[in-house]
């Protein structure tokens, strides 16, 4: 990658932004607005940016409010993790990026009876004496992404025969090239076979569009179409938010946070403990309804009861 291509590099991330995330428009301007004025700062310089250059950028930011310096530094991070996890640049440079304190904000999430809307208009679909090739690609695709959490780049570029209807799993290369096992859930297997008979011989790609495989614009349109079909308001489903129900569901069932944080591929345990604060609901009804004390009487003082 050369230097001076901060701005196709920066307009590829936000699209990605839009599509994978669902990113709201406020969100993709205030992202856009920080990569560019810090490629401003860097000279255009920015894709090719080094631990020193971002050590500058972080002292011209010292003035700064503790929470405008943080945006800027997520900015920054989630940028350069696109660019490796792209292919565009070997290394990540950004452990040089100040951290401040900020306020991490929840993910949206689905409820369950979100997620049933959803699976019951891909039932419905299925169910119809016309049902064809895209009612299968559906049901496929929202089996995986809610079933298995897979990220919408890693989705979409599947290979055809990545998923096997007798191999429960598969094994991916995900962000900075860490290799991870994905569980596939019986449901989701069936799915895709039901789908792979559509699938041209030729195809290289499990869900092929055209001379490659179907974009992350397209799946963040699919999902929001079926949302729509479902009553969820568009704002509140991406395939990123199915991502994040699919985490939030396990925690809720049991699962163990290094379990979870293996299958979503987090280096950081520290980014799949965001799913505890979503889950805090449950861990209180668990307190009040399993806790030894739980269903024994309080006792009260008289005395105290009657002053």
């Amino acid at each position: 990658m050369s230097a001076g291509q901060d701005s196709a590099l920066i307009d590829r991330f936000l699209e990605m932004l839009a599509a994978e995330a669902g990113a709201a428009r406020n969100t993709l301007a205030a992202y856009g607005t920080d990569l560019r004025g810090a490629s401003s700062m860097l000279g255009g310089n920015l894709g090719v940016a080094d631990g020193a250059a971002l050590g500058r950028l972080a002292a011209e930011w010292a003035p700064l409010a503790r929470a405008t310096a943080a945006r800027k530094s997520a900015a920054l991070r989630r940028f350069f993790a696109f660019l490796q996890d792209e292919g565009l640049r070997a290394d990540d440079p950004s452990a040089a990026l100040p951290r401040p304190a900020a306020i991490r904000p929840l993910p949206k999430i689905l409820d369950h009876g979100d997620v049933d809307r959803l699976f019951a208009e891909i039932e419905r679909g299925l169910a119809r004496a016309d049902a064809n090739a895209q009612d299968h690609r559906l049901a496929a695709l929202i089996e995986l992404l809610y079933g298995s959490g897979l990220r919408a780049t890693e989705l979409v570029s599947l290979p055809r025969r990545a998923i096997a209807p007798d191999r429960p799993f598969l094994i991916l290369r995900g962000k900075g090239g860490r290799e991870r096992l994905v569980p596939i859930s019986d449901r989701a297997r069936q799915a895709v076979a039901a789908w792979a008979v559509f699938v041209p011989s030729e195809s290289p790609w499990l869900f092929p569009s055209g001379k490659t495989h179907l974009s992350r614009v397209r799946l963040y349109q699919i999902v929001r179409e079926l949302g729509a079909r479902a009553g969820i308001p568009p704002e509140r489903i991406s395939p990123h938010v199915l991502r994040h129900a699919f985490a939030t569901h396990l925690l809720e069932g049991g699962a163990d946070l290094r379990a979870l944080q293996a299958m979503l591929g987090h280096a950081d345990i520290a980014t799949t403990q965001i799913y505890t604060h979503v889950d805090s609901r449950r861990l209180v009804e668990l307190v009040n309804s399993r806790h030894p004390l739980a269903d024994r009487p309080q006792r009260v003082d008289a005395n105290r009861r009657s002053a």
